[in-house]
């Protein structure tokens, strides 16, 4: 996995890789510490970006703007010490999948990032109620509307594609089918143009989901589930 992470303060740019580094075994980091080395930072192969909103060299959302007509498919997550309901519409209303002010957690932060790569949008649980109801914000239509954390499913009973499709974002289930299907992490990733890295994160989530402990597992889960 490849992240690129944009900040001017060496102490923020180190605690990031550091927690981001526990999303997976090897994770690649691109920096950038001002608007000018963010334009000339390479894209390629880069799976998500961490972008603080304000950045040397860049004015008001310049260099978010410039970002998003470079790559339009790459997930954005902005980080910035301002909580103010009124920038994190803005910064949405451009396309960014998630705001993370700096006061948060770096736990808040990780779970974030998860929950971005996974096909869902992060916001600050203040902000859900306005912003689910504001149509000026413009989520891709592939994207889960502020799906922060979801309810585990009920152990109870065995779990169905409409329990499941409750507890996981659209694309877990696309990728739970094609698992299903004995399809290895690459074909996956390659079906449904998302990353390696990203497909063992909604692995992840679907193990829990299920309630197994492997792929090994989940495979003969998923081939028993029904739809009722």
């Amino acid at each position: 996995m490849k992240i690129l992470v944009a900040d001017d303060h060496w102490l923020i740019l180190e605690a990031v890789q550091t927690k981001l580094a526990e999303l997976e075994e090897r994770v690649e980091f691109v920096i950038a510490m001002n608007a000018e080395e963010l334009e000339e930072a390479s894209l390629d192969g880069v799976d998500v970006a961490m972008i603080d909103l304000s950045i040397p060299g860049a004015s008001d959302y310049s260099h978010i703007d410039a970002l998003r007509e470079r790559s339009p498919t790459l997930p954005i997550i902005v980080f910035s010490g301002s909580e103010d309901p009124g920038i994190m519409r803005s910064v949405l209303q451009r396309g960014v999948l998630g705001f993370i002010p700096k006061a948060y957690s770096p736990s808040v932060m990780l779970s974030a990032v998860r929950l971005v790569l996974a096909g869902g949008v992060y916001v600050p649980p203040m902000m859900l109620p306005v912003l689910a109801a504001d149509a000026s914000v413009d989520v891709p239509a592939d994207r889960e509307l502020f799906r922060v954390a979801a309810p585990g499913p009920d152990r109870s009973q065995p779990p169905t594609m409409e329990t499941l499709r409750q507890v996981l974002t659209a694309r877990q289930v696309e990728v739970l089918q094609l698992l299903s299907q004995g399809k290895p992490n690459k074909l996956i990733g390659r079906s449904l143009g998302i990353s390696e890295g990203t497909v063992k994160i909604h692995l992840a989530a679907i193990f829990r989901a299920l309630n197994v402990r492997n792929r090994t597992e989940a495979v003969v889960a998923a081939r028993t589930l029904t739809e009722a």
